[in-house]
């Protein structure tokens, strides 16, 4: 990837709840070529429906179709933001899975390559501070670059 692709949290996790709820990146890139926002009714959830999908990609300079077909990385994560995008992006549940506390994510365990995943798409303002094996594949500490 010669420039990283930036997304906003907020396109992120759109992003994520398509893919997680079954939309191949085939079909998500026929509806942004389109931009057919009707493309993602069947994914759409009331607290996160796309209507100001496009205009908000366009007007803020995000290159939907490269983030899809190259990744992304977001740029910038709230705490309760990256608890959602985990949830989206891994099918992961909130205090069942792994906990959301004040600048810091424990008990996150993912497949080596969903950790890769994170790692490219996490936010600048997080780190991952912590990793050690479990049989799940491993397990992650993030943390606010501020409280390191």
């Amino acid at each position: 990837m010669s420039t990283e692709i930036k997304l906003s949290q907020s396109t992120a996790i759109r992003l994520e709840q398509a893919r997680g709820k079954g939309m191949s990146d085939a079909e998500i890139l026929r509806a942004i070529q389109a931009k057919d926002v009707a493309a993602f009714d069947a994914v759409s959830e009331e607290d996160y429906k796309y209507d100001e999908f496009f205009s908000y990609a366009d007007e803020h300079g995000e290159n939907l179709e490269a983030a899809v077909q190259e990744g992304y990385r977001i740029t910038f994560n709230t705490r309760g933001g990256l608890g959602i995008w985990i949830e989206k992006a891994f099918g992961l549940q909130p205090e069942r899975d792994f906990t959301v506390g004040e600048g810091v994510v424990t008990g996150l365990k993912l497949k080596p390559e969903q950790a890769e995943v994170l790692a490219k798409r996490l936010a600048s303002n997080w780190v991952i501070t912590d990793s050690r094996d479990v049989p799940e594949g491993q397990e992650l500490i993030l943390k606010l670059r501020a409280l390191v």
